[in-house]
């Protein structure tokens, strides 16, 4: 096990007295609190993530309270009156009851919906941080595969939780799952109705909706974290290139006090946006949508963001029916594909990908600039831009609507953009990563255009460059453009002197 901090150097000493500065490590516990972490504004995305779980924990067991799973028929004499005297399940009643009738109920509702949105948000822009810096590397494999796993299972712990109020959004979400279980070869049928207790709606999966958005995936969301959380303290957190910052030292804050207390005042920001979104803006108004009835479909159903590639998948999908000749005769639906195949190639190669890559024992501690990797890129703007494609074609008939278009032409225009699209970004995308980087060598060559214009005595004119140390300083940094941005010579740059960072000795 890595050991991140033996000894550290003060802002403004030089390098080779670190050892002077030595501090003797004697318990465990103050090993912890003085363990050196770099610090840069993109490493908040995880912690976002981890604050917004914590709120949706607290607000979550509020709910719990006076939410009722069950899917019995009532009639309802609540508060809200255009709905008194409509029959419904009891788990919409009580749902209008936290809305209406539960003090700060509705608050507390919609504080829970805005912090599942910035749960997967902050979750799916740190993987696609870690992807294009390369900080799933070796040694953090295993911290990206527990990333990709949070948010897979945080998705899964979203969806149940929209599903629970039971009202017409949330209902036909439901039927849109029950035929993509359905669609599933000769298990289809089968599978349906275990998952469903029966034909749908069936009676029984409120209740395991339920058991899965309050215990089992909450369970399995912690357990990750800890585990994530776990991995990063092991093999340490990748930093920037930068000046002092090699595979052996770490340049950044010590644990305690400066960074934890920075990171508890982060949490409390976090809590407050949330809080002013619950209380400012309204999501999720399911007596708009009223109760669930089976003939009955909500016009602008789309789910939440984070499923909504799923949605689009299902619209672009041609009504490609394949037989199989098997016994009876079995058929393959053209909803298998997008609904089952699609979600599970996502998902394992999202969880999979550094396991895939050519094998590479050595360590990175130091991140990599996206242009400087220009085909890992490339893929991930493309793959970016084949689930934006999605995620809009799951839009396409409100897209229809407010432009005043045809909905078959939004559904045409989706499938060609999804053929065409990925691949042009690709090729672009490497094309630009190959020019930044020539612009960098252009640069570490001839040096930084200073402004000034010298006439030759021939009477031509060419302007000053000002050169560039040739001692490596800049491998895998951003190249300087202007004079102010170079780094001066000496070990108290100005990266490091006048703040708080400590250097620290990162062990193998």
């Amino acid at each position: 096990m890595p050991n991140l901090l033996v000894r550290y150097a003060v802002s403004g000493e030089p390098a080779d007295r670190a050892g002077q500065a030595r501090l003797r490590v004697g318990t465990p516990l103050r090993a912890l609190l003085n363990r050196v972490f770099p610090d840069h504004w993109s490493f908040l995305l995880g912690e976002i993530a981890l604050f917004s779980f914590v709120v949706l924990l607290m607000t979550g067991a509020f709910l719990a309270l006076f939410y009722d799973s069950s899917a019995r028929e009532v009639t309802y004499d609540g508060a809200y009156g255009p709905l008194r005297g409509a029959r419904m399940s009891a788990a919409f009643a009580s749902t209008l009851g936290i809305s209406f009738e539960v003090r700060g109920g509705l608050v507390v509702r919609q504080i829970h919906h805005w912090a599942a949105l910035l749960f997967l948000a902050a979750l799916m822009l740190r993987l696609l941080r870690v992807f294009f810096t390369g900080a799933f590397r070796r040694p953090r494999r295993f911290a990206w595969v527990a990333g990709a796993l949070l948010f897979w299972a945080g998705v899964a712990q979203a969806y149940a939780g929209t599903m629970l109020p039971d009202d017409g959004r949330s209902f036909t979400g439901l039927g849109i799952a029950w035929s993509i279980v359905l669609s599933v070869p000769i298990i289809g049928t089968w599978l349906a109705v275990a998952l469903f207790g029966g034909e749908f709606p069936g009676e029984a999966v409120i209740h395991r909706l339920y058991a899965l958005h309050t215990l089992i995936l909450p369970a399995l969301l912690l357990v990750l974290f800890v585990v994530l959380v776990g991995l990063t303290l092991r093999d340490g957190r990748a930093q920037w290139p930068g000046p002092r910052r090699t595979n052996a030292k770490v340049v950044g804050e010590r644990l305690f006090p400066r960074y934890a207390l920075k990171r508890v005042g982060i949490f409390f920001v976090v809590a407050g946006m949330v809080g002013l979104l619950g209380g400012l803006l309204q999501i999720n108004p399911i007596w708009v949508y009223g109760p669930a009835r089976a003939g009955v479909v909500t016009a602008a159903a789309q789910p939440d963001w984070y499923v909504l590639f799923l949605e689009g998948g299902l619209r672009l999908m041609p009504a490609w029916d394949i037989p199989i000749p098997v016994g009876d005769g079995y058929v393959i639906p053209s909803l298998f594909w997008p609904g089952i195949v699609l979600p599970a190639v996502l998902f394992g190669l999202s969880v999979t990908y550094p396991l895939l890559r050519r094998r590479d024992h050595r360590h990175h501690h130091l991140l990599q600039r996206p242009r400087d990797v220009p085909a890992r890129t490339a893929l991930g703007a493309m793959a970016v831009t084949f689930w934006s494609v999605l995620t809009l074609a799951g839009a396409g008939d409100v897209i229809a609507l407010t432009f005043h278009i045809s909905l078959n032409a939004v559904n045409w225009a989706g499938r060609v953009l999804l053929l065409i699209l990925p691949p042009l970004v690709y090729s672009i995308t490497y094309r630009l990563c190959l020019g930044l980087q020539q612009n960098d060598r252009e640069v570490l060559v001839h040096g930084i255009e200073t402004g000034i214009i010298r006439r030759h005595a021939d009477g031509g004119y060419v302007e000053v460059h000002q050169p560039l140390p040739g001692d490596g300083r800049y491998a895998g940094a951003p190249v300087p453009k202007k004079l102010n941005e170079v780094l001066p010579d000496g070990p108290g740059d100005r990266n490091i002197r006048g703040s708080r960072a400590v250097v620290g000795l990162r062990n193998q």
